[in-house]
Formats: structure tokens, sequence, C-alpha cells
């Protein structure tokens, strides 16, 4: 029955399509359908509304556990298990698995199927225990590369998943925390490039913050003649460097330039070619580093000044009565001792100024040897500019006490507002304004409530209309309603003005138009739709601490260079592009990356094999010019099984993701979807093709690296920007979207498939996590409790069933109808259970980047859609495919291309 798949591929055989092998079906069928394929079938060009078959009447697989009840449609048919799944070389899945630890029994769900109208349903459905599982490859990379340390001293290697802790030490590739890769070994021609139709980019994050037992990057000084770089291309000296004439010269390894080594530099050769020096210098011996820039890196080539925070406070109506403003003052007391400074700093060198606004602008002087703040209005905002030179921005220490009294005061001054209007655009021109007069780079903080429909530069309409949706006008609602802020960031950036944007609205807003100009200049956007001082501030709080310390570089340029063969031609993030080489960012902190996309502009050769050096300019928190340089070395092939056995899916998905988002402002959101599908059905296909030993057409075999491609795809395909449920807003989508544009591997990965672990099977005396489990309403049980996170948010699942003893041990109340969804935070209890859970919040938390809003979401509650939408391996309410569909769908569009 069937063949097994070649070693390194993943064989879905038939327990679902039609047999390989045995008796000859009867004449008169043309085949059964496709699972997921009705016999009329909907028309193909609407892959992601593929109409699932009722489930069959008893849970497929090693399900223990009732029946469901209410389903009609036959027993799937008993097939001897298929010898197609050899142990692989991760291993993820062999022949039949037996009862799998961490699933409960099933969960019937709602008992509707019965009924519904249609064809009968197929006679085949793919059991979900037979096809590729996230958490199998995932616990399989944690268990076979987990303990080891990756050391990068060899070419092209790839490295474990993001999923998995691993140490990494530095031997002269950077780390996969700055950079990853879709492939680690690419093909030699743009004609194999082209053919398998798998991008070639690199995720890169120049600023990651390392966990603490990896060292930071060395700081390199070489005094006044700056960094040694390559005569022509201008790279700069790394470990990939050929020393020639006795270590006279070096050939450049980008391209093949020979540069005479400066006598300072100079340094004799050992036996083996290798400067006698190369332990001690790091830009010889590591993947990354650090040098101090000389002033030719400085703007009009003087040293810069550190830089200035300014906090930007919205007084209007809204701001006021929610206590937004009292919160705000009162965090800020305490939070501007905490700015960022250099390691061995007694003080951060960044000054602070403050302003508020509704429908004018108020600017405060808090000079250290005023008695009391001055407050100076602005009410021209068509003609903004700075009303005071001296004690606008201010040292920190000096001016404590005036600070103080002003933070005091600002809730109080506009306790009684009754201006409902707000400005926007003159918000940003008076912060970009001071920078100027002050000549230093920064940080704006703004905090905003409402679309700014006050007469002003900048001002808006509300132009929401969710009649555009899956129309040819649906990407207008992506782009900005007017020009005017493209040539504000540009402005910006240009000065270095980064923008940090935390909006608190109660309707539309304009995410798509405000969020250009912290789009633009390296900033983040942070929301709280609703916000409300009870459930939110904890989350706010959180988010306002973490961005005003982190680590932040200003006045950033980042450029990426390529040995011959290849070139940077595309580039995904957060950041400003005036030329075609040159990403600038006003600001880039550690949580932001830069996604790179690679063509071929010549051959390469399997000997040499291909070199990215990531170069990034900036200005440290105390004002110190930077340059950091990360370097990768990758293997180049001839054969396509080469390129098909290095993939990293998650980094795939994460670039695929970002080249669909980008594509939505100009296209139809439909035309994205399809152009994913089908760049998706071309990698396996080639694969297919050219990679995998010839079987029968029934199997779809998947590269070993690649077989999560699909599910993941399909989560991509089912998210918020593309297919948008009912109760998304305009706004959350324009938001999402700016957001995954600057997300890492890691922060993708849990995104498009949340983490779903069963918190009653967590060990309370370990440290460790519970296992988690695949995101299936059928792997749910009514009686278990279960957390669900997505980097966003956190959801606590109680089932209908759950032990009344667990429910008081974690919520403090006696039953399950009076557990509360308004809960915002876990009680704390003094019990083992209720301390576990917590611990597992926070363990979470620490990892993420934001503040994550936590939800309790009661079984059969008006919550549980909003759970549901989360459980990506199902059919989503807005019509997107189940996992088992989709990749009955993707077989189908590889047999067509091959056919």
């Amino acid at each position: 029955p069937g063949f097994a798949p070649p070693p390194s591929s993943t064989g879905i055989g038939p327990s679902s399509y039609p047999p390989t092998t045995g008796a000859p079906r009867p004449p008169t069928m043309p085949g059964p359908p496709l699972p997921g394929q009705t016999a009329a079938g909907p028309p193909a060009s609407q892959p992601n509304h593929v109409s699932s078959p009722p489930p069959p009447a008893t849970m497929a697989g090693p399900h223990p556990g009732p029946p469901m009840s209410g389903l009609h449609g036959p027993l799937p048919p008993t097939h001897p298990p298929q010898p197609g799944y050899q142990m692989q070389q991760n291993g993820s899945f062999g022949q039949v698995r037996g009862p799998q630890p961490n699933y409960g029994g099933a969960y019937p769900g709602t008992p509707n199927y019965g009924s519904q109208p249609g064809p009968p349903p197929p006679p085949k459905r793919l059991d979900p225990d037979s096809i590729p599982s996230p958490i199998q490859v995932i616990e399989d990379d944690r268990s076979n590369r987990g303990s080891e340390p990756f050391v990068t001293g060899v070419r092209g290697q790839v490295p474990p998943l993001v999923t998995t802790n691993f140490v990494v030490k530095d031997q002269g590739n950077a780390s996969p925390r700055y950079i990853r890769c879709t492939s680690y070994n690419i093909p030699c021609t743009s004609d194999m490039a082209k053919q398998s139709q798998v991008p070639l980019a690199a995720v890169i994050k120049p600023l990651a913050t390392l966990p603490p037992e990896e060292t930071l990057p060395y700081l390199v000084d070489h005094g006044e003649s700056g960094p040694v770089r390559c005569n022509r291309c201008k790279a700069y000296m790394c470990p990939f460097m050929q020393f020639i004439e006795g270590g006279r010269r070096f050939q450049c390894c980008f391209c093949s330039c020979v540069t005479e080594v400066p006598p300072h530099y100079f340094q004799h050769l050992d036996h083996t070619g290798k400067r006698v020096d190369f332990y001690d210098r790091p830009e010889l011996s590591l993947g990354s580093y650090e040098f101090l820039a000389t002033v030719d890196y400085c703007k009009n080539n003087k040293f810069p000044s550190p830089p200035a925070f300014i906090f930007m406070i919205d007084v209007s109506y809204n701001a006021v009565k929610s206590g937004l403003v009292r919160l705000i003052c009162e965090e800020l007391k305490s939070l501007i001792d905490f700015l960022p400074r250099e390691g061995n700093m007694e003080e951060s060198a960044i000054r602070v100024g403050f302003v508020t606004y509704n429908k004018v602008l108020h600017f405060y002087n808090v000079k250290s040897s005023l008695a009391q703040p001055q407050m100076m209005v602005v009410s021209d905002v068509a003609d903004m500019f700075v009303p005071l030179l001296d004690g606008f921005l201010v040292n920190v220490n000096e001016s404590r006490t005036v600070i103080a009294s002003l933070l005091d005061q600002i809730p109080e001054m506009f306790a009684d507002t009754r201006e409902t209007e707000t400005v926007f655009a003159p918000v940003i021109q008076a912060g970009l304004e001071a920078l100027k007069v002050a000549e230093c780079a920064g940080k704006l903080f703004i905090f905003h409530t409402s679309l700014p429909i006050a007469e002003a530069p900048g001002k808006l309409k509300n132009r929401d209309d969710k009649k555009l949706i899956n129309t040819d006008k649906e990407k207008t609602l992506f782009q900005p309603q007017t020009s005017f802020y493209n040539n504000l960031a540009k402005d910006c950036v240009a000065q270095g003005c980064c923008v940090d944007l935390f909006l608190f609205p109660n309707q539309y807003l304009d995410v798509a138009t405000l969020g250009v100009v912290t789009y633009q200049t390296g900033g983040s956007i942070y929301k709280y739709a609703y916000f409300q001082l009870e459930t939110d501030q904890d989350r706010f709080l959180n988010d306002l601490r973490r961005d005003v310390q982190k680590e932040v570089g200003f006045d950033a340029v980042m450029r990426v260079r390529t040995s011959t063969g290849i070139r940077a031609t595309d580039f995904f993030g957060a950041f400003y592009m005036s030329n075609t080489t040159d990403v600038e960012m006003a600001g880039l902190d550690c949580d932001k990356t830069i996604t790179v996309e690679f063509k071929h502009d010549d051959k390469l050769s399997e000997d040499s094999g291909a070199l990215l050096q990531c170069a990034l300019l900036y200005t440290s928190c105390a004002g110190q010019r930077r340059l950091r340089i990360h370097n990768l070395s990758l293997n180049c092939c001839t054969q396509l099984a080469d390129l098909y056995r290095n993939c990293e899916t998650d980094t795939l998905i994460n670039y695929l993701a970002k080249h669909a988002y980008r594509g939505v402002l100009g296209s139809p959101v439909k035309t994205v979807r399809d152009a994913l599908i089908n760049q998706c059905a071309q990698i396996l296909a080639c694969y297919r093709k050219n990679c995998a030993s010839p079987s029968s057409a029934g199997q779809l075999i998947l590269p070993e690296c690649m077989k999560l491609l699909p599910v993941y795809l399909n989560c991509v395909l089912k998210s918020d920007v593309l297919q948008p449920g009912p109760e998304v807003t305009t706004d959350d989508r324009a938001y999402i979207r700016q957001l995954v544009t600057s997300m890492d591997v890691a922060e993708t990965n849990v995104f498009f498939y949340p983490r779903l672990l069963p918190l009653t099977r967590a060990d309370v005396d370990s440290d460790s996590l519970p296992a988690a489990i695949r995101n299936s309403e059928e792997r749910l049980s009514k009686s278990d409790i279960y957390l669900l996170e997505n980097g966003l948010n956190i959801f606590v699942w109680v089932g209908v069933n759950v032990q009344q003893s667990l429910i008081q041990n974690l919520f403090g109340v006696s039953s399950f109808s009076q557990i509360s969804n308004a809960l915002s935070t876990l009680p704390v209890l003094e019990n083992s259970f209720s301390k576990k859970v917590r611990s597992i919040v926070d363990m979470l938390q620490v990892q993420r980047s934001r503040n994550m809003k936590l939800i309790i979401v009661k079984q059969e509650d008006k919550l549980e859609m909003l759970f549901k939408h989360f459980l990506v391996e199902d059919k989503s309410l807005s019509g997107g495919a189940s996992y088992v569909d989709f990749l009955c769908h993707m077989h189908k569009e590889i047999r067509q291309l091959l056919s």
C-alpha cells in the first residue's frame, strides 16, 4: 500500500486520497471528491472558502471519549496503516502514533451539523492526527537541538527553531537572534531560484536583546582612523576577508578588490594564512561586533548631542474623563528616573520635555531655577513653532522638583475641560521643531485619543467604510487618506525624530493615517481600544515602562552588502528609504526587525558560498556614534534537494506574511491571497517534481523542513488583514498590518499559530510549562482549563465541567457561573495551582515585547466566538478553511501544476 516517501520528506498517504494500490474502483465514479470539496465544488477562484464536509460520526484517531453526538455521515473506512512515514531526519512522526499525551477526550462542540443541506458528505476525511503537527515538530526540535550550544563557526548551518531554547556561541557568523534566513543553502543561479520559487530573504534584528548567558557585541575603537574597510565596496573588516602578501594587503570577500592594510593595522600571518592576532580582534574572529564611529560618520561632521524624550499628552475631554491624563502624569513622575543609560553611567544623558494639547498646544518651561513650571500656549496650529528655547528640554535630576510639580498640576488644570476636539500633525511638528532647535535626535511619546478633526494641518475625516471589504477599493482602507503625513515623516527622519504612539480610541481613529509617521520613523504603535482604567491600566503602564526603558539607537542608517552574485532588492519594516540601498530609521529599538529580500544578479559558486554583511550606523542613548556589524555566510547549491534540505519555514512565513501585508496596499485582498497560495503550491510542486522519489499522485509529499508550510500559510491567509471576521475593525486591520511588518520570527510564529497550553495538566511542582496542544476545538476537553497566547492576548478558557475545586483555586469563586469575564488579571490566591498559573502567565509576558491582554473565556459564553477565532486549525467564521481542508486544497493545486 503506497510508496514510502524519500528521506527528508513527509508523505501524507492514502488514508485520505484514492489508495495507491488495491481494488479498482467501479467505473462509474471519477474518484471521490477531495475532502473539503463537494462533488460540484466551489468555484476554483475561492480557495479559502472551501466548504468542509460534516465531521465523521466518531472521532478519528486516538481520542478516547464520547462519540460526537448528532452527526450523520458514514464512518471513515479503516485502511491498514500505510507504511509511508519513516522516521525522518527530525523525526516528526512515526507510522501511527498511539494516544498522544496532553490531548483530552473529544470535545463535542455544538452538534448542529447533521441538518446541513447539500450533497452527501465525501466518503473519506483526513485524520487530523495523520497530518503534520506543529506541536510535534516543535517538541522534536527541542529534544534534538535544545541541549547543545549552537556554535556559529560553520558556514550555512540551519539554526534550531525559534521555539527551542538554546545558547549561541559566536565563532564567526552572526547569531540567529540577529539574523535568520529563509534558506541557508541558496541556489547558484537565478534560473534555479525562479524554478523553486523559494524567496531568499533574511530577517534582521540588529539590536536584538541577548539572554544573560551570551556575550554582548564587543566595541572596537580604532581611534581617529576609524574602521578598516574595502576601498571599492566599503565593506567593513570581517572574518571572511582574505589577507595576502604576508599580511600587507587584504582581498575583499564581497567584491574581490585588493586593499592595502593601513600601517597601524598590520600584523603577520601564521602558516595557515591567518593573522596571528586573529583571536584578539573581534572583527576577525566574530560574526557580530561594534566599531566606535569617527566624526566622518556623523551629521554635518560633528559628534551628536545625547537624544531627548518629549512626552506629549492629549488633554481633551475623553482623555481627562477616563482618568488617562492623571494616570500618565502619575507614572511619568517615577518613570523619568528609568531612562536608558550607557552601561556604566550614573545617570541617563537623555533630556526630557513636556507638552499637552487639545485644539491648541501647551509647552512647559521646567527650568531648574524656576519655583513653578510655566505654561506657554501656541494657538496658531497652522504655523507651529516652539515658544521657548531655554527650559523646555531639561536634565531630570536638575529639574526634578519642577517636573514633579508640573505633573501634579496638569490633571487639575484640565479637570473641567469641555474641549472634545484634537489636532495631531501640529503635535508631531512641535516635537520635531524642539529637537531641531536643540540640535539633537530623540523620541516623541504621544498619548492620543481621537480622530483629529479640529481645523489644522493634517486634519482628517471619518472615512471608515465596511462596505469596501472584498471590493477593489478595499486597499484604500490601508492607505493614508492624505500625503501630508508622508512628508512630515520624511522631515522627522532627517532630524532623527522617532515617534511612538499610544492610542486610546473609543471609535474610528484612522490608524492607517495616524500611524504613517510612527511607521516611517521606526517607532511603535500601542492601541488600547475602549480604554478603561480598572481593566487596562496595568497593560498600558507595563507597555509604557518597557517602551521608555528599552535599548534604542537614534538617527540610524542600515546597509546590507552581499558577495558578488546576489544583492538586496527589497526591504520590509518600519523605516524610510530615500534611495535603493539605505534603510533610514529615526529610531531603531531592540524589538524591531528589517526583512531583506535578495535576488541573483550573477552566478554563485558552491565553493565560495554567499556572504551578507549588515552594517548599522546609529547614535547610542548617551550620544555616542557607533557601527554595529553582523556577518553571515551561506552555502550555495546546484541541486534543488540541497535548497529544500536547508530551509527555515518559520522565517519563510515571516517573509511571506510581510510581503502579503504590503501587497494589500496596492491590490485587492483576494489577489494577494491567491498569489500566496500559488507561490506555495509552486514551491511544493517543484520539490515533488525534482526531489521526491516517484509515488502515486494520491500522495501529498512535503519536504521535511517545510512540512508545516501548509498549516502556517493557512494561518496567514485566515488572519485579520487578509480575511477579517465581522467584529474586526478597519483600525484593527491597519494596526496589525503595521505590527506584523516589524515582527521577528518568534513573534510571527506565535502570532499566526498561537500557543495553547492545558493548565489543568501543569505540574505545580516544576518550573516548566505544560506541553502545548494543537489549535483545534476537538483538542479541548470540557473538564479542563486552557491558556492560549498569541503575543497580543492571553485567553484563559474554562470548560463547563471543570472541577469546582479548580475554579475555587484559580478564581476564588465557588462555581463556574460566578467566574467573572471582566477580570483583567488572575486573583492572587495562596494555593499551588493559582501560583503555578500566575507564574506561567508571568513567564509568557516576559517573553513578549508587549504586555498581553488577559481575557477570561467561559465555554458556551459570548466571548467564546472570539477565542475560537484563534483555534487556527479549524474552519473560521470569516470563511477560512480548516487545516485538513486547506491541505487537500494545496494538494489539488500541486497536482494541477504537475499535470
